[in-house]
């Protein structure tokens, strides 16, 4: 099966470039346009009524691109959007929650701690999901600050690392033994907080979960691109410079109002 549109990937930012790197990996032949939504980050401190407007917006923009499957490469939209992107787009979406599962199955402490957004955390579908695990402690922390300094381009400022201690102390405290990224953005945090955390606490974050998700549904129903060539095209609303530093200046990254 073959179907040689783009894979569209939306994020509230530049965050989201952790999940497409992961389907880029994985699935390196495969056209994908993605959609950085960074005039209006973070979402994780709005409504859920503003995050679906916005969510709405983005996947029309690519749908205008004629993209043929749409992942969601951000939690709170996900959690907050993605049952009105399903009932009103006739396009596939793949969406991205917190991966509280493989931590609860392998916490061997039975206390986990998730690291969000407010957005994410006081979603129905977060609280609905962390409802199955009524026997493991999941400790959660709202990580206010976080994507404001990412998409600032302070990934390794004392600002960050102050904040990260003050988020991670009482996890370690309160005995984790896995640590649930819950934001797209927050991988590019992880060298920091292996700096923080004891080496027993494993981390994990959904990026290779979405890439093996996004290769299913191209397997089953949508079809891959069979043509010899794949672009990847970055659009930001905001100054490219920061997305540009992340990416390496190895992709093509257009400023565009949207």
């Amino acid at each position: 099966m073959e179907n040689n549109e783009a894979i569209g990937i939306f994020d509230s930012g530049i965050g989201g470039t952790s999940i497409w790197s992961a389907i880029h990996e994985l699935l390196p032949n495969e056209k994908t346009i993605y959609l950085a939504d960074s005039k209006n980050a973070p979402y994780g401190q709005k409504t859920k009524e503003e995050i679906i407007v916005l969510s709405m917006k983005n996947t029309e923009f690519l749908l205008n691109m004629n993209c043929k499957l749409i992942v969601v490469a951000c939690n709170t939209a996900t959690t907050n959007a993605i049952q009105e992107l399903r009932s009103k787009y006739d396009v596939p979406f793949i969406g991205i929650e917190p991966a509280i599962k493989p931590a609860v199955l392998h916490s061997k402490t039975q206390i986990i701690g998730v690291l969000a957004t407010q957005g994410t955390l006081s979603s129905t579908l977060f609280n609905k999901t962390t409802e199955k695990y009524q026997d493991t402690k999941i400790i959660e922390q709202v990580g206010n600050g976080l994507v404001q300094l990412i998409e600032s381009g302070q990934i390794n400022s004392p600002e960050m690392t102050q904040l990260l201690n003050s988020y991670l102390k009482p996890m370690i405290e309160a005995n984790i033994d896995y640590l649930v990224l819950g934001c797209s953005h927050y991988p590019y945090l992880i060298p920091q907080i292996k700096a923080i955390l004891p080496n027993h606490i494993q981390i994990i974050d959904s990026g290779e979960a979405v890439a093996k998700q996004t290769q299913k549904l191209l397997s089953e129903t949508i079809g891959f691109n069979s043509s010899t060539k794949s672009e990847t095209v970055f659009y930001t609303n905001t100054d490219s410079s920061v997305l540009k530093q992340i990416l390496g200046n190895k992709y093509k990254v257009q400023e565009k109002e949207f």
